[in-house]
């Protein structure tokens, strides 16, 4: 397993063992104080449970070895189930949430217990701040300095970005249940409280709404992030034996990394000695990038130097 597998494989396990307690924290609360915006927390740590569950099932299928029916290999599988997780991060994680607010705006019930909300809810912020940290401080390494937004936009790692973006959503959620509670207790309407489950669930859901767009391009099939790109090209024009790249095709395939490349090729004294030149060209490249597991080179004529 390669490092970037193990860092977020290492972040999923914090995310799981923080959702797990927290999940089971605000089901006892939600029951004990009859909160609207509490049960759509519960819920949602609930869906957040699951969803680990599925990243690490992908990681695991990731790594199946190359068989005739698959003969590039399972790397694309964790984007099916980063896309599942989007999924159920919409509908049982969000649009359940806002119809339970629905429903109480309907028929309101005071809440019960809020102190004790309020100090479940802040144990939370607690459990889901360390789980983004350790989600972060993966990112961090391998980052190269971008900052979150761009690297949310540019990376190829869909499970580390499906666990971070559903930290942030939860320490968002959090704060709204939060003001939610307060607001209920300070006013006595219990409105307040139904209107936090509602803004909790629509939260969800445009979080779940980027993580789907970000997927949907993964599966569709997405090349190397541009820096990758640009540095495969220099390392190939760089050696000896190429003239300039006429044209380069990355395609990133779960953690491996599908190159094709056409190329102007330095006169070579035979065909043999052409062959060998492009196997150093191919053996350099997967050298310098060992995610690289296909390289396809074809030598050719750049009619566009004539």
């Amino acid at each position: 397993m390669s490092s970037h597998s193990e860092g977020s494989t290492k972040a999923i396990y914090y995310a799981l063992g923080a959702n797990a307690g927290i999940a089971l924290a605000k089901f006892g609360a939600a029951l004990f104080t009859a909160s609207g915006a509490m049960l759509a927390e519960a819920i949602h740590s609930l869906a957040d449970c699951i969803n680990q569950i599925f990243l690490l099932i992908g990681l695991k299928e990731a790594q199946r070895p190359v068989d005739a029916a698959h003969p590039m290999g399972y790397g694309r599988v964790v984007y099916f189930w980063a896309m599942m997780v989007a999924l159920l991060l919409f509908f049982l994680g969000g649009a359940y949430s806002v119809m339970e607010g629905v429903e109480r705006l309907k028929h309101p019930e005071p809440l019960k217990n809020p102190m004790l909300a309020l100090g479940v809810l802040g144990i939370s912020v607690l459990l889901e701040s360390i789980s983004l940290h350790g989600a972060l401080k993966e990112i961090k390494k391998i980052s190269q300095g971008k900052s979150f937004y761009q690297w949310f936009r540019e990376t190829r790692q869909s499970e580390l970005m499906v666990v971070a973006g559903e930290d942030i959503a939860a320490l968002a959620g959090l704060s709204i249940a939060f003001i939610a509670v307060i607001l209920t207790v300070a006013t006595g309407n219990p409105v307040w409280d139904s209107i936090g489950s509602i803004v909790v669930g629509t939260l969800l859901m445009l979080v779940a709404f980027f993580v789907i767009r970000e997927v949907k391009a993964m599966i569709t099939g997405e090349s190397a992030a541009p820096e990758i790109n640009a540095a495969i090209r220099a390392h190939i024009e760089l050696h000896p034996h190429v003239s300039h790249v006429i044209n380069l095709i990355t395609l990133q395939w779960g953690e491996q990394l599908m190159i094709a490349v056409q190329a102007k090729m330095h006169r070579q004294p035979s065909d043999m000695a052409l062959i060998e030149a492009i196997n150093e060209v191919e053996e350099d490249l997967q050298k310098r990038w060992p995610q690289a597991k296909w390289c396809f080179f074809e030598p050719d004529v750049d009619n566009t130097q004539d």
